[in-house]
């Protein structure tokens, strides 16, 4: 079974823009249930349909598929529920591993994350040095919840 482990941090400075470059992302939820989460995600010229399920640590399943891209328009226009999420996501390679940035727009304006992946949650990893506070686990910056309450409303 395929498991995400990824950690989250703020970012406190946008060095990072010079380090990487960015792609535009739309993505939408079909279902946010703490048990499941589905999400249809335009990266690019790319279109993806995941499911996740819940958290056990800061691991968890996660299923991937590259869908068409007129399929991944028409849920995000008719299916998903709430707002879209819109975001610049800029990879950044430090040492082999893979920074992805994320700076939010529309409602969640002002929002910048960073994650990254690893194979176990033990793993040592790069710092750069914009990177600011560890969010992870905390479900307030889980881009589902973001759908239902925005950045710009805390």
């Amino acid at each position: 079974m395929p498991t995400e482990i990824e950690r989250k941090f703020l970012v406190k400075n946008d060095s990072y823009k010079q380090e990487g470059h960015s792609v535009y992302i739309h993505q939408g939820f079909l279902s946010t249930e703490k048990e499941r989460v589905v999400r249809v995600r335009i990266a690019g010229k790319k279109a993806y349909l995941t499911v996740k399920g819940i958290s056990v640590g800061i691991g968890r399943a996660e299923f991937e598929y590259k869908i068409p891209m007129a399929d991944a328009k028409f849920m995000l226009e008719h299916l998903c529920s709430g707002p879209t999420i819109e975001k610049n996501r800029y990879y950044i390679n430090k040492e082999g591993f893979i920074w992805e940035v994320d700076e939010f727009l529309g409602d969640n304006a002002g929002l910048v994350i960073a994650e990254i992946e690893l194979d176990s949650e033990d793993q040592d990893y790069p710092v750069p040095g914009w990177l600011g506070e560890e969010v992870t686990g905390d479900a307030r910056y889980y881009n589902a919840e973001l759908v239902a309450r925005p950045f710009r409303s805390w």
